[in-house]
């Protein structure tokens, strides 16, 4: 059925080939030339006939006999007999009859059509397409116009045409150009000859625009729900517009629906996502989830544009995420929040300033083991700020804002209260060599901030009691930066190099006040590494900050190929000195050690195929590690790719990452090496090129593909996701299970099975974006293709 679709695709164009308009001095012998008739339509290419023998009557009719080509480009006609009639405007082709055009090739014994109504037929055709090394049959193909046509008993496959592993045949098929959609009576796929789809009619689209129907069933396997079934509906609602809707059954937790909606207008857009489960047999209970993302600008003429968004996401209970763990799109599963703002651009000549109005809520998804709770951080209800930033002709910079916030927590033990603050900064980058060589900014900040809070009133005898404190405070922050950038040229393993060296010092100067008595609604302490120790504060938000009076030394440098400007080394090392003691600090703890730890870091493509990454925390107090990550990829080529990081922290983590996707066989080491070529020599100079496991070359190609996680510290395999892939040329199949912890003795594990028939369609479970989210350098073994069956319609 699809092949009837491309067919037809291809056959529309022939209406082009020249009729009843031209005049030819015919001539015996081949060779030809017919010039158009120029009504109207002077962009008429000419007609052109070989043929070992051609004779006819003027204006009336033309035979062409032996070998006959009959050529208008782009199309070509070749058959051992043409014949065409001018008052008919017919022409009439047997013998081998083959059409080609732009790659696609369709024989069959016999043709006829009136080429100006593109009115006529093909008996038995066979085709080819280029795209995707597809084809089939058909026993008729009926043209009624240039707009429609009737396909009986076609085919389609992408395997080899002698003895294909799958085919979809079709008792008849009706193509309505105009309307975007095809018709297939008698829908019936089989693999290896047994059926396995099957539909009385199947409606598809004719051309990359979406239709509406269902597309093919997914099936999903999972250790807490069973067996999974899903048919989605696709609605496509208006070109902007559309929805998608799937009823599933859960086979240990009963029947519910997954929904979702989409829209794109020229200032809004939004996705609406719904999933339903009405009765949970395992719980008992009414299982559901919700996502909304929008987005967009409000244009008044009074007001001016205003940006807008909100991103909620919201779950029936606990314990959805580990239940439904794929369900919620969220990089944080158990912390799920409701973010709404509004903002106001004012642009000048002397600043951007920027007003706005936020609420941040949070939904906290709590475990039962206590061991496993999480602090609910605080909400802002509501946040209104305005913002500046701008910069003087001098040079001379500035940035400030200013922010009322209203936080409150779910927590009953965790008070609230109302913070206003304002925050400033100005700076001055100077560059006294005139260069961006040498940079040295001078800056100033401070950080004010005013409190209305709530705290417990504890009296002997009598119950606690809420009131209100007042506090506030002003802190000054002084900060001299300076950063060198020095370039030389240097030759090292046979490769010229750009070789740079980059110091830069930092000083910063924030003196003491004491803030044990305020509130900290947002402020935490920033990751130790080599972008904060550059950090004026090691706070972040704005509750606290930190008395530090130090310096901060680096120096990074980098090896540049100079014909490509890539980077292959970069090496670097930083550290921090305190010139006094810091006494605000996260734990409430002085610092007292001058030097910090020191931070090195190292990474490299040096050697061919590989890529090393390095990081790594060292305290000379300690005379050892406090943490490091150690990572390295080897990518010879197209699906090889191997990934092994392994991250120490001290006192968390001892953790193994282990990723791969990897040939197993000959056959898939001949598809890697040939994809490898075509990517070298460019896809024009790569045409002559064959992969050993394309389309229609049932080779057999496996391939493993994983990703494990294991934990040195709790001893075992925390995530895993693991697999094969085997490539037939014309199919592919994938077959990986994957295992998520959900709690320190709790884990959920999918198998995921999917069947994927090359230029049709992808039936099963989709392991697919798992495989890319976890596996570094995941390849699919196909590009993306458009497909008939990607919005079909059973």
């Amino acid at each position: 059925m699809a092949v009837a679709l491309a067919w037809a695709t291809g056959a529309a164009h022939a209406q082009g080939i020249d009729g009843p308009g031209f005049r030819a001095p015919i001539a015996p012998g081949p060779g030809t030339e017919f010039a158009p008739v120029r009504r109207g339509n002077a962009g008429l290419q000419p007609v052109v006939i070989d043929a070992d023998v051609i004779f006819g009557r003027p204006d009336l009719d033309t035979t062409a006999v032996g070998k006959v080509e009959f050529r208008r480009m782009p199309l070509t006609l070749k058959a051992d007999r043409i014949d065409y009639t001018f008052a008919d405007d017919l022409v009439r082709a047997k013998g081998n009859v083959s059409v080609e055009r732009e790659g696609n090739k369709f024989t069959g014994p016999e043709l006829q059509l009136h080429v100006e109504r593109f009115e006529g037929y093909f008996l038995s055709p066979s085709y080819t397409f280029a795209a995707n090394n597809s084809g089939g049959s058909a026993q008729r193909f009926d043209f009624i116009d240039d707009k429609r046509a009737i396909a009986i008993g076609a085919t389609y496959t992408t395997c080899e045409p002698e003895d294909p592993a799958w085919i979809l045949q079709t008792r008849r098929v009706r193509l309505d150009f105009e309307e975007n959609e095809g018709i297939a009576e008698g829908a019936v796929v089989k693999f290896y000859g047994v059926p396995i789809l099957a539909f009385p009619v199947l409606s598809f689209p004719l051309s990359d625009a979406r239709k509406s129907g269902w597309l093919p069933p997914t099936i999903n396997f999972d250790t807490k729900s069973g067996f999974a079934v899903a048919v989605p509906y696709y609605w496509n609602i208006a070109p902007n517009r559309d929805a998608t809707i799937t009823p599933v059954v859960f086979s240990r937790r009963g029947a519910g629906a997954e929904t979702e909606f989409r829209y794109l207008e020229p200032n809004h857009r939004g996705v609406l996502q719904f999933d339903a489960l009405p009765d949970d047999r395992l719980t008992g209970t009414t299982r559901w989830s919700t996502y909304l993302n929008q987005d967009g600008l409000i244009e008044r003429k009074n007001w001016g544009a205003i940006d807008y968004g909100l991103d909620l996401q919201r779950a029936s209970d606990d314990a959805y995420w580990k239940d439904f763990p794929h369900a919620l799109p969220s990089l944080t599963p158990r912390l799920l929040p409701t973010d709404g703002h509004l903002s106001r651009r004012f642009d000048s000549d002397w600043g951007n300033t920027l007003a706005y109005v936020h609420v941040q809520k949070w939904q906290v998804l709590q475990d039962p083991d206590p061991a496993s709770a999480i602090v609910a951080p605080y909400e802002r209800a509501p946040q209104i700020g305005l913002s500046q930033r701008g910069r003087l002709s001098g040079g001379l910079e500035w940035r400030w804002e200013t922010e009322v916030n209203r936080f409150i927590n779910e927590d009953p033990t965790r008070l609230g209260g109302t913070r206003t603050h304002a925050l400033g900064t100005l700076e001055w980058p100077w560059q006294p060599l005139g260069t961006p060589g040498w940079t040295i900014t001078p800056r100033v900040t401070v950080n004010s901030a005013y409190y209305d809070y709530d705290q417990l009133l504890k009296v002997a005898g009598q119950p606690d009691q809420i009131t209100t404190a007042r506090a506030g405070r002003t802190i000054p922050t002084y900060a001299l930066d300076s950063a060198w950038v020095f370039e030389r040229d240097a030759k090292a393993f046979g490769r010229d190099f750009t070789q740079t060296l980059e110091p830069r010092l930092l000083y910063v100067n924030t003196p003491y006040h004491d803030q044990s008595n305020l509130p900290n609604f947002d402020a935490a302490a920033n990751d130790f590494n080599v972008t904060s120790v550059y950090a004026d504060n090691p706070f972040s938000g704005i509750d606290r900050v930190a008395d530090v009076h130090q310096v901060s030394a680096g120096v990074t440098t980098r090896f540049l190929e100079r014909s490509t400007g890539a980077e292959l080394l970069r090496l670097g090392a930083v550290q921090r000195v305190l010139l006094r003691d810091q006494r605000v600090t996260p734990d409430g703890i002085p610092i007292t050690q001058r030097y910090s730890d020191l931070l090195l870091l190292g990474s490299t493509s040096l050697v061919p195929s590989w890529v090393f990454d390095t990081s790594v925390q060292y305290s000379a107090e300690q005379s050892r590690l406090v943490r490091s990550v150690v990572a390295a990829r080897y990518n010879p080529g197209p699906y090889q790719t191997l990934s092994l990081a392994y991250s120490y922290n001290q006192n968390t983590t001892r953790q193994f990452d282990v990723g791969w996707q990897w040939p197993l066989n000959a056959a898939a080491r001949d598809h890697a090496a040939a994809t490898k070529i075509r990517e070298q020599l460019g896809k024009e100079a790569a045409k002559s090129v064959s992969a050993p496991s394309t389309s229609g070359q049932c080779r057999g190609a496996w391939y493993s593909v994983g990703h494990v996680r294991y934990s040195r510290i709790d001893g075992r395999i925390t995530d895993a996701i693991a697999g094969f892939e085997y490539d037939s040329g014309c199919w592919i199949a994938r077959v990986v299970a994957e295992r998520l912890s959900t709690g320190q003795t709790e884990s959920t594990t999918r198998l995921l099975l999917q069947l994927e028939l090359v230029g049709l369609s992808r039936l099963g479970s989709n392991p697919l974006q798992a495989l890319r989210d976890n596996i570094p350098g995941y390849r699919l073994l196909r590009d993306e293709r458009s497909s008939p069956f990607q919005t079909s319609t059973p």
